[in-house]
């Protein structure tokens, strides 16, 4: 087995061994890699309809099946995903997969049961879904307030750190200078185009992510073995040095197995089934940064397309990067699987253990030249899809929910400027959580991240199940519901965080509802309290009038009843400004005009990047809004669309139950 050597000569030498072995072709591919995203990226900013709300954040609502699919696929591979779940593999085996065969199932409720709640209803965002159901503001601000500190303190520090995290193992690069790069890059194409060039990107980086990872996936078999092999030498990836009258250097017996004892399972299997569908359903059916994609179907049939394509898409990690990450453990045990705490401080700089660096030490030992810099790319990609996705979406909850709240009689042209200084504020937000990121336990990332998530996401799972399919929730028992939850949820997130969790040879002395409670049974519970509380709230006060609930809930959707908007100062405001814009004179109407020749080069283009350059738009009369609005807001099939949409969910459903049944 390979000698453990200290963490800053061996992070030295990967640094200088990557530099050395970087070829010409491995540069040309980056450099091939950067240049086609931009100008994919433009591209698409041009094609986009960049001057109108609806453009700009749903791409005009204009997108295909494809487009729609790779980007669920793209905008959930981030870079956190390479470099967490194949270190979760390494450390535990195949189980971990269970958390993207279980997306296949949600995806399939995405697109049959949520989109069409959520079209109907005419909402750009998840908050505002839960304003025009509930009425008032409260929960739609909370929802808002809440959704922007998740991204930022999971989403986006999971992909910046693992993204730096694999550019200083594979290739010795200034860790702030290429996440600052990384950065710019991704925001200049998000910030110029809007939704439609987050997906339209998504879709080469989408065949590149695939192309390279399944390059990764079949040399590393061939290295160890194919499955048998894997099978064989895993069993045997035990480091040299270990922690005495201890086996947790040992790869666990049920390392090959998806189901797990209930009680003493690092991954129990009712918890995987159950409470892991909590947790999904909250990800995919009601985070603004999934559900985005879907709204910009151009139809219905086409939104459901998109869902099982990205089922489809979702099937594949267990193979191409959980494997993976367990044939790295078997080929560098010493490093990948210490458990040492001393060794592993030494190896990588984490005393909690070393599998996060699994993969990047697979492509870095195993690709050669070439394909090194197409896996560089493939790691790129996977960080530039997430972040532009979360760059989208997080300025769209600024500027829709909370920026209107403030100036109710904002201008579309100011939500456009807004919308895209906001998209720079996160970007600086991200640069300065860098540190952090830097000096968190990286041996943790990956449970601190569904740690979050168990503790935080499963009363709003309740809320919006209970939305669709119950109208006599109302907004007293929706709103009491959501901060009981969150209450119980912070209560567990600060123990979890105050006892940390043992190390190898530690006695485990925290109270019994962290060590004998798993964080995806307490997502059940969290969600069975969340649900009683909106239950008996509700329950106790006055319902919400049917007239009111319109297209809003499962059983409505497909109303042609006009909806009787519940009582909303801010919304009154905004039909008063619209009433007024509709009854000005087109002539004396501010428009967004064309900047004359004479203006300089530097203010054209900021215009531009403003969505603010080209002639004003023809303003549309009430009768044409209306029509718009029956459009975008129709959630009909044609006949034969739908039944094929529903023939592929089924086969890709049965696919998913055979796989679980096979490595159960």
């Amino acid at each position: 087995m390979m000698a453990t050597q200290p963490a800053r000569a061996t992070l030295a030498s990967s640094g200088a061994n990557a530099k050395s072995h970087l070829e010409g072709l491995d540069i040309a591919v980056v450099v091939v890699y950067f240049i086609g995203i931009i100008s994919v990226g433009i591209w698409s900013s041009f094609r986009a309809s960049q001057g109108s709300v609806g453009g700009y954040f749903l791409a005009g609502r204009s997108m295909t099946w494809f487009p729609i699919g790779a980007s669920l696929m793209a905008s959930n591979a981030g870079s956190g995903l390479f470099i967490g779940l194949a270190g979760s593999g390494a450390a535990g085996g195949i189980a971990v997969g269970g958390f993207e065969w279980n997306a296949s199932w949600v995806l399939v409720a995405l697109g049959w049961i949520f989109v069409p709640v959520y079209i109907a209803a005419g909402v750009v965002t998840m908050p505002e879904y839960l304003r025009k159901r509930f009425g008032g503001q409260r929960i739609r601000i909370y929802m808002s307030v809440l959704s922007l500190i998740f991204y930022i303190l999971t989403k986006i520090s999971t992909d910046l750190f693992s993204g730096a995290l694999f550019i200083r193992v594979s290739l010795g690069w200034n860790l702030y200078l290429s996440t600052v790069v990384l950065i710019a890059v991704t925001a200049l194409y998000t910030i110029t185009g809007g939704l439609t060039a987050v997906m339209y990107t998504d879709v080469p980086q989408t065949i590149i992510i695939l192309t390279g990872a399944f390059a990764l996936t079949i040399m590393a078999f061939a290295k160890v073995g194919w499955y048998e092999g894997l099978v064989e030498q895993y069993g045997k990836a035990v480091p040299n040095i270990t922690v005495p009258n201890t086996t947790c250097h040992l790869p666990r017996s049920d390392a090959f197995h998806m189901f797990r004892d209930p009680v003493t399972g690092d991954l129990p299997w009712p918890g995987l089934l159950f409470g892991l569908t909590v947790l999904a359903t909250w990800a995919w059916c009601t985070d603004q940064v999934m559900v985005q994609k879907s709204l910009a179907a151009k139809n219905m049939s086409h939104a459901k397309g998109g869902s099982v394509l990205g089922g489809y898409l979702k099937i594949l990690p267990m193979f191409f990067i959980v494997w993976p990450g367990m044939i790295s453990r078997s080929l560098f045990p010493d490093e990948v699987g210490c458990v040492d705490p001393v060794e592993c401080t030494r190896i990588c700089g984490s005393s909690a253990g070393c599998s996060n660096i699994a993969y990047p030490k697979l492509v870095m030992e195993l690709m050669p030249a070439g394909w090194r810099g197409l896996m560089i790319a493939v790691l790129m990609a996977a960080l530039m899809s997430s972040l532009t996705s979360i760059f989208n979406s997080s300025s769209t909850l600024f500027t829709m929910d909370i920026w209107q709240r403030m100036r109710p009689y904002a201008s579309e042209g100011e939500l456009m400027v807004v919308g895209r200084v906001f998209i720079l504020v996160m970007t600086v937000l991200s640069i300065l959580w860098i540190p952090i990121i830097q000096s968190s336990n990286s041996g943790k990332l990956f449970d601190y991240v569904q740690s979050i998530t168990s503790y935080l996401a499963p009363p709003i799972t309740a809320l919006f199940i209970m939305a669709i399919f119950w109208k006599r929730v109302n907004e007293q028992g929706a709103f009491w519901g959501l901060m009981v939850g969150l209450a119980v949820g912070v209560v567990r997130m600060v123990m979890e965080f105050v006892y940390g969790t043992p190390s190898c040879g530690q006695e485990d002395t925290r109270p019994a509802l962290l060590k004998d409670v798993h964080y995806l049974y307490f997502a059940l519970i969290l969600l069975g309290v969340s649900a009683l509380v909106i239950t008996v709230i509700s329950l106790c006060t006055p319902p919400i009038e049917d007239e009111h609930l319109v297209r809003l809930t499962w059983w409505t959707r497909h109303s042609k009843e006009p909806r009787v908007e519940l009582d909303d100062p801010w919304a009154k405001a905004h039909e008063e400004i619209q009433d007024e814009s509709n009854s000005r004179d087109p002539s004396e109407s501010p428009s967004q005009e064309e900047p004359p020749a004479t203006s300089s080069c530097w203010k054209r283009a900021a215009m531009w990047l403003c969505g603010l350059s080209g002639q004003a738009e023809a303003g549309l009369s009430v009768e044409e809004k209306q029509a718009l609005e029956r459009k975008l807001t129709n959630i009909e099939e044609e006949p034969l669309w739908r039944n094929v949409c529903i023939f592929n969910a089924l086969i890709l459903l049965t696919v998913n139950a055979v796989l679980w049944a096979v490595f159960a």
